[in-house]
């Protein structure tokens, strides 16, 4: 068994890392989950943070940070990204459907062999994104994000006991609480999917993208409910860069 490796990806804009706390929070969320004292401090990996972005120059991006448990070490780095079209933002992604779940969802940790089963499904049916699928039929997050659902007009989205407790995901639910959208954390049968009015996908790097279709299911991305939250997200990004 090799090194077991907690990470957080987080999301650089005007060379501010967004929700850094947030992320933080949720690491240490991790390190608790598997009985692990978190030995690193706020300020410490702020540093880092700045002092990376000051030495790659880079305005925008994403920055993984891991914490080798074994190791001990914190490594603070940017990687790849990619980021959704002005066009995907517009028509919505297409999605699937994946029958599988993550062994411990609400802890951020590497897990390669379930990671690259999935990418080869979404590859192999050209698609955005996998929606997860647990063995009681219920949707619970997509393979790199996190799920909500629109019916009528309240958000759904799964408990969060099911999945990874994502920084974007406790945004929203928080914006949509503030603009009085309802939200409940249900258990929603993936079979009744074509009952709902909308879906969309949120994370770190698409913030909130809407879904046109899960496998042959179409939806309508213009929902006034998905339009407005994302519009709602974006000013709160923007508050968080002027504050910060």
């Amino acid at each position: 068994m090799g090194d077991k490796i907690i990470y957080e990806v987080l999301r650089v804009i005007d060379r501010k890392p967004i929700f850094l706390e947030s992320h933080l929070k949720r690491m240490k969320n991790s390190f608790d989950l598997i009985n692990e004292e978190f030995p690193l401090s706020y300020d410490n990996i702020s540093k880092e943070i700045d002092e990376l972005i000051k030495n790659e120059n880079k305005s925008d991006g994403n920055i993984k940070i891991t914490f080798g448990i074994n190791e001990k070490k914190l490594r603070v780095f940017f990687i790849e990204h990619s980021y959704p079209s002005d066009e995907m933002y517009i028509n919505g992604v297409d999605t699937i459907l994946y029958f599988g779940e993550r062994e411990n969802p609400n802890a951020k940790i590497i897990n390669d062999t379930f990671r690259e089963k999935v990418n080869k499904e979404i590859k192999d049916k050209n698609a955005y994104e996998a929606i997860l699928v647990d063995s009681n039929g219920y949707i619970t997050e997509g393979s790199r994000s996190n799920i909500f659902i629109v019916k009528g007009n309240k958000l759904l989205t799964s408990p969060v006991k099911a999945v990874l407790p994502g920084v974007t995901r406790g945004e929203i639910i928080d914006i949509a609480n503030k603009v009085g959208i309802e939200v409940n954390e249900v258990e929603y049968k993936y079979s009744d999917i074509d009952k709902l009015d909308g879906m969309f996908i949120s994370g770190t790097s698409p913030k909130i993208l809407p879904i046109k279709t899960v496998d042959r299911i179409s939806f309508n991305v213009d929902n006034n409910i998905i339009r407005k939250l994302m519009k709602e997200y974006d000013s709160e990004i923007e508050k968080y860069i002027k504050n910060h």
